[in-house]
């Protein structure tokens, strides 16, 4: 009895073990099969696009970057149809014959390629930039793992027309100086994609097809600058530049009404289609080192007209003379005495005719350009107010051109400033401004006291030619009154017609102007920079021209060596402009 209940017991005992373990799989393959419901109906389409992008291999299409346009629609910066060469490893058949057809079409080491084509990656790149004509005969070669994308490569139609003003892109098509890359985030674009499937190994399916998503070209930067123009004083540049075997010579062609530039030159330019290539240097570029020569091809791509500051000289007297009307301290009929020198403090500050001017009045002493006359000008001023101008003129703050790279004015701290500066800041000496704050500064002196912000971009537009935006800019008026405006007209005139710029004079044309010579640091070494402002018509100023002569040899005066090449760029572009 005792043995059938061990029996029965035992019985019991295993059939709850088999419920127990039919209940733990019947549960386990529940879940199972819920899970796999759920990753199979809920997750599908989760689980698909993850299966697809392993097997998938992405390649972009370029964007064409947007154009660059002057005024006239005169293309300046566009885009040249290159390749992109590229190796698949688990594609390649015969490395050795990839190795070779990359070495023969591309010019590159064996040993650079070789590196490339046996690299385990998905897809490596060999060489950018390569010409349509290599590419197509690399893909007639028909080796597989080759890949021959299009690609885009920027082009400047004029090589170094306004080169330190466009500016170039990098190998990625991206602005590195100039307007290229101001405006980069209209002109860049948005690249395309191409997708291709491929199995397990990374061998692309064939007959499986591919999916494209097609690039958004960037959109078109239209400038103000005027192509005629820019080579009209490229040409006047060039002359002067090897007349007198200057460093360098600059010249702004602006409106002073608006504050778009015509022209902007700084001679000598530098190829945009090889903005890599030294120019103007007798320096053997094998010896340099790679710090070294990078500093000379910044210097190169370096825009002078905005990023390096001077000594203006005597055109700062333009500035001096309208604070003086403006606070009312003097008068054109006022009377002065120059002995040829001023004595301020210790120093005895030279006028420019060591002889002396004798008497005259401040219209004659503006023509002259005599030191001694604006010294007392300044005296009259006084530090404080002088300051206040300063700052009511803007002299003291950047004028955002839409360049980057824009310098600041470089002047003494006001409580540092005594009678010695005080003097010689008066004439534009011993302080620093660029050339285009000068030009913006003059501007709202002669336009009737508006400053305005000096710049290229005027709007952009799709490639279709539609309207994307129409750039604006700043202005500021109240700079100084109208009355004071025009007083400057008649007196600038009168230097031109009667003074020291007589050599800018053109026969049938209102000029007015001001000449400058100013001698840089240290004094010792006599270097000078010669300028010449000028603007037309006298009365209502459409075109403002500054020119300057950095380290001219022989001859140095302002009025002697570049009036002539503002006279000659005028009298080129204001039949042009149809003034």
């Amino acid at each position: 009895m005792q043995q059938e209940d061990g029996i029965y017991r035992n019985k019991t005992y295993n059939r709850k073990k088999i419920l127990i373990m039919f209940l733990a799989v019947f549960f386990i393959s529940m879940f199972l099969v819920g899970r796999l419901v759920y990753l199979m109906i809920f997750c599908s389409e989760y689980y698909g696009q993850k299966a697809e992008s392993l097997h998938e291999r992405e390649r972009d299409i370029k964007a064409a970057r947007g154009r660059i346009l002057d005024v006239n629609g005169t293309v300046l910066a566009t885009n040249k149809s290159v390749c992109t060469i590229s190796v698949i490893h688990s594609q390649i058949e015969d490395p050795e014959a990839v190795i070779q057809a990359l070495v023969k079409e591309l010019g590159l080491e064996e040993e650079a390629v070789r590196k490339r084509v046996e690299k385990v990656s998905s897809i490596e790149r060999v060489k950018t930039n390569v010409d349509k004509e290599t590419g197509d005969r690399i893909r007639a070669y028909g080796l597989a793992g080759i890949k021959v994308d299009e690609d885009y490569k920027r082009y400047y139609p004029h090589d170094t027309l306004a080169s330190t003003v466009l500016g170039f892109t990098g190998a990625d098509n991206q602005g590195i100086v100039g307007l290229e890359v101001k405006y980069d985030e209209y002109m860049q674009g948005t690249n395309g994609k191409i997708l291709t499937l491929t199995d397990a190994r990374g061998i692309e399916i064939e007959n499986a097809g591919e999916t494209r998503m097609e690039p958004v070209n960037g959109n078109d930067l239209y400038i103000s600058l005027d192509v005629n123009i820019q080579r009209y004083c490229e040409q006047a540049a060039e002359k002067a530049y090897i007349q007198k075997n200057a460093d360098r010579v600059s010249v702004i062609v602006m409106n002073p009404q608006n504050g778009e530039i015509m022209a902007m030159v700084n001679y000598p330019e530098y190829n945009l289609n090889d903005p890599f290539t030294l120019t103007n240097t007798d320096v053997d570029t094998a010896l340099l080192t790679s710090e070294e020569k990078q500093n000379l091809l910044n210097q190169m791509w370096r825009n002078p007209c905005i990023s390096d500051t001077y000594e203006p000289g005597s055109t700062f007297k333009i500035i001096t003379a309208t604070a003086a009307l403006e606070k009312g301290v003097v008068s054109i009929t006022d009377q002065f005495y120059c002995p040829g020198y001023k004595i301020v403090e210790d120093r005895r500050i030279r006028c420019a005719k060591t002889s002396g001017h004798g008497a005259e009045t401040f219209e004659t002493g503006i023509m002259n350009s005599c030191n001694p006359v604006f010294i007392e000008l300044g005296e009259r001023i006084g530090t404080e107010d002088f300051y206040k101008y300063f700052r009511q003129f803007g002299l003291l703050q950047k004028t955002n051109i839409d360049l980057p790279g824009e310098a600041a004015t470089i002047m003494h701290k006001q409580e540092n400033v005594g009678a010695v500066e005080l003097a010689t800041i008066s004439f534009g000496q011993s302080f620093q401004i660029t050339p285009i704050q000068l030009v913006t500064t003059v501007s709202s002196i002669i336009n009737g006291g508006t400053r305005v912000t000096p710049h290229f971009g005027v709007e952009v537009r799709d490639s279709e030619g539609n309207l994307v935006k129409t750039l604006e800019y700043e202005t500021t008026e109240g700079i100084c009154s109208q009355e004071t405006s025009e007083t400057m007209q008649y007196l600038l005139e009168k230097v031109v017609s009667e003074g020291g710029g007589k050599n800018a004079r053109i026969e049938g044309y209102s000029i007015g102007g001001k000449t400058a010579t100013s001698q840089t640091l240290p004094r010792s070494e006599h270097r000078y920079i010669s300028s010449f402002l000028g603007f037309y018509p006298a009365d209502d100023p459409q075109v403002l021209v500054l020119a300057i002569i950095n380290n001219p040899e022989g001859t140095y005066y302002g009025g002697t060596i570049v009036a002539p090449v503002v006279k000659e760029i005028m009298e080129n572009i204001l039949p042009y402009l149809d003034k």
